[in-house]
């Protein structure tokens, strides 16, 4: 048994916030004053340490970037929290509007736009990937598209307040939730019949319940949520994935249908549920080839418990 089973790993939930509030604020003012050139620079030091303070953290993420290159070494690793905190000053710009748009390429936004239109909403099973704040960057600019998105918020409430401080008219709302009971699931249902889309993780497990199933990603079995696939199912709406990856200069927001709609056999359900998560992990992986430091989850991702 390896000593990351012996140890029986923190659920990711439990791990408490990581954010370094005061120096996010002071990089964000520094790129209004000095620009992305200088900004970038300044950022290494800070990586630096906070790749030497964090065993944890090198731990992981090189296991992460072994599946995908199995010589990354220190400068892998190093380049992955670098890009993380890139993308973390470029939440910051996204949600304050002050990320030039011309640098996200949309792909699959066609069908989407159309969903909107048609007067019913979807589900998006996204990832920690990227930076999806880009999707309310493009969703102000477009106003048939409303997107919710389901977070854990508890998680990192400093950086909410953050973002809530630099955009309180934000047109994305965040809806906070631990499990999904029957009020949720009517309120849910009541946004989506009204042309809005849900957005929720397929890459975290659930902070309670049991609902995963363990199916192979990058080489080993992993425990992956099956809630995005049970809400498309009740609402019967399309299921699409929504990622963002870094590409040239800028970001590229990728959309992609995963089923017009899920269908939950009483005698195969699990099966179903399986294909679905199965299919959502595929296309993640495929992103991720074509960009291995855009994966944020700094945890032992393939030894995580039940919740």
């Amino acid at each position: 048994m390896s000593s990351t089973r012996a140890t029986r790993p923190t659920h990711w939930a439990a791990m408490g916030e990581s954010t370094f509030v005061a120096g996010i604020w002071f990089m964000f003012g520094l790129h209004r004053l000095l620009g992305r050139t200088i900004v970038g620079l300044l950022l290494w030091p800070v990586v630096a340490v906070y790749w030497l303070a964090r065993p944890g953290l090198r731990a992981h993420s090189l296991d992460y970037l072994r599946r995908l290159k199995p010589d990354s070494g220190w400068r892998d690793g190093m380049a992955h929290v670098r890009l993380f905190a890139e993308t973390m000053l470029d939440k910051l710009l996204a949600v304050a509007g002050r990320y030039p748009l011309a640098r996200v390429k949309v792909r699959g936004g066609e069908a989407i736009q159309a969903q909107a239109r048609s007067g019913q909403g979807a589900v998006f099973v996204t990832a920690h990937t990227g930076c999806l704040e880009l999707c309310q960057a493009l969703a102000e600019q477009a106003p048939d598209l409303k997107v919710n998105v389901l977070v854990h918020t508890r998680h990192a409430e400093s950086f909410n307040r953050i973002l809530a401080r630099l955009n309180p008219h934000r047109g994305v709302e965040l809806i906070e939730v631990s499990e999904l009971d029957m009020g949720l699931t009517l309120k849910l249902a009541e946004r989506v019949a009204a042309g809005e889309f849900l957005a929720i993780a397929g890459d975290r497990v659930p902070v309670r319940g049991s609902k995963t199933v363990r199916i192979p990603f990058l080489g080993s079995d992993a425990s992956f949520p099956v809630g995005p696939y049970l809400i498309a199912a009740l609402l019967g709406c399309p299921l699409y994935v929504m990622l963002c990856l870094h590409e040239g200069s800028g970001y590229a927001l990728e959309f992609e249908l995963l089923a017009e709609q899920v269908k939950l056999p009483r005698r195969a359900r699990e099966e179903a549920l399986t294909e679905q998560a199965l299919r959502f992990a595929d296309a993640l992986a495929d992103r991720l080839h074509r960009s291995p430091h855009d994966w944020f989850n700094f945890y032992a991702f393939w030894e995580q418990p039940r919740a």
